[in-house]
């Protein structure tokens, strides 16, 4: 018998218990023992639950039990989960966790404490919900070198971008409807302003140049600034708006790491990801391009992954193979001298505007688009230095020119 317990009983753990109790010839089969859940715990009371006979309010209980094999944390957050994580791994259990705050802060010393006791701390549901990408990235392109990692890593803000898309909405609109059917929260501060994606795409990197990279490394932009005329002139240029976590290898050997919004061509495949859906581009030196795809949030596909770790941790007993990452100097290049073509959005008199642009940075590429004021323009500019581009706006609004916003194209 492998015995599991579930700690947080909310949308993930409740789909965990779920899928494990629902599915237990199944992964009898997969695993080679019966598996089941033998506690849930919660600090609230859940009347009238199926599984209330499994719910115990004190963690210790679950620690003490020699039975218990694997842990699944599904609490959230830093403080209680770091505590509980740690107490069962050092108790000599396995760890399963869709908990992408905790793993982008503390997986190098999880890992350890893992690896100190002979047990698993595995993750695969911290990025993709249900889509896997971990698993994929270190086995399945272990023959690659990996140099990019490109994603839309937050299903709120693609609801959001996408209903701005396709049915006009402003920010505010499209943020509203999202909240009224449940993708985004009341406080949806974390997806909207990037932080969610940005733990998400610090995993990916982590992951892929084997190096820790903490969220305090990584540029963070977050879409509250985009507005419809923003949206009109990147379809001008046959381009989408989207919010993508992107961490690339340089020359020099760092890395470039954001979150922000960018213009990606219409014939890239991330342009074409919609609504809650999420994807992730890596780039491999031998395959080239692979992207996984799916929903990367929800109930079922979230806790499908974490099952999918469980599994993986009751049949593996004895195999070292790990997927981790190691502490070192940082990775990150200074993102301000890293360069990239932008499109600026002025308003006024746009012809002015685009001489006065013209003067300051050079040869530029003005886009027409007849679905926006006459007030309203917008321009290419040539390839540059992020802190060139910022220097050349600040002369360029010195010199009478509204700046309405900037983004860079992919």
């Amino acid at each position: 018998m492998a015995a599991v317990a579930v700690v947080g009983y909310g949308t993930v753990g409740s789909g965990v218990v779920e899928i494990i109790e629902t599915h237990r010839e199944m992964l009898q089969k997969k695993t080679g023992k019966p598996v089941y859940v033998k506690y849930i715990v919660d600090i609230r009371d859940f009347e009238n639950d199926p599984y209330g006979d499994k719910i115990v309010k004190d963690f210790s209980v679950v620690e003490n039990d020699p039975e218990v094999e694997t842990v699944v944390e599904a609490i959230g957050g830093r403080r209680v989960a770091y505590e509980f994580t740690r107490r069962a791994l050092a108790a000599g259990k396995n760890v399963v966790t869709s908990n992408k705050e905790l793993v982008a802060y503390h997986a190098v010393e999880l890992f350890e404490l893992a690896k100190a006791n002979n047990v698993r701390y595995m993750f695969e549901a911290s990025v993709g919900g249900g889509i896997p990408v971990i698993r994929p990235m270190s086995q399945c392109l272990a023959a690659n070198e990996i140099t990019e990692i490109c994603g839309i890593l937050n299903g709120t803000t693609n609801y959001i971008l996408t209903r701005m898309i396709t049915a006009s909405l402003s920010f505010d609109a499209a943020l509203k409807e999202a909240q009224a059917l449940g993708y985004a929260e009341a406080d949806p501060a974390a997806d909207i302003l990037g932080h969610d994606a940005c733990r998400k795409i610090c995993i990916l990197a982590s992951l892929a140049f084997g190096t820790q990279v903490l969220p305090e490394e990584v540029k963070i932009e977050g879409i509250t600034n985009i507005a419809p005329e923003d949206i009109a002139f990147a379809a001008a240029k046959d381009c989408r708006i989207k919010l993508l976590g992107r961490a690339k290898k340089l020359e020099n050997g760092k890395i470039y790491i954001s979150v922000s919004p960018f213009l990606i061509p219409t014939s890239c495949p991330l342009s074409t990801i919609d609504g809650v859906f999420n994807g992730v581009m890596v780039h491999g030196d031998s395959v080239d391009d692979c992207m996984f795809y799916g929903r990367g949030a929800g109930k079922l596909p979230t806790a499908s992954a974490v099952v999918a770790d469980v599994i993986d941790t009751l049949r593996t007993c004895g195999d070292d193979r790990r997927i981790e990452w190691t502490a070192g100097d940082s990775i990150v290049s200074d993102c301000r001298k890293v360069a990239h073509r932008y499109m600026v959005r002025v308003n006024g008199n746009t012809d002015a505007a685009y001489a006065a642009a013209e003067k300051l940075f050079g040869e530029i590429e003005v886009i027409p688009c007849s679905s926006v004021s006459i007030f309203d323009g917008a321009f290419i500019t040539a390839e540059m230095a992020e802190e060139k581009l910022l220097d050349t706006v600040e002369k360029l609004t010195a010199a009478g020119v509204e700046v309405k916003n900037q983004l860079m194209l992919m």
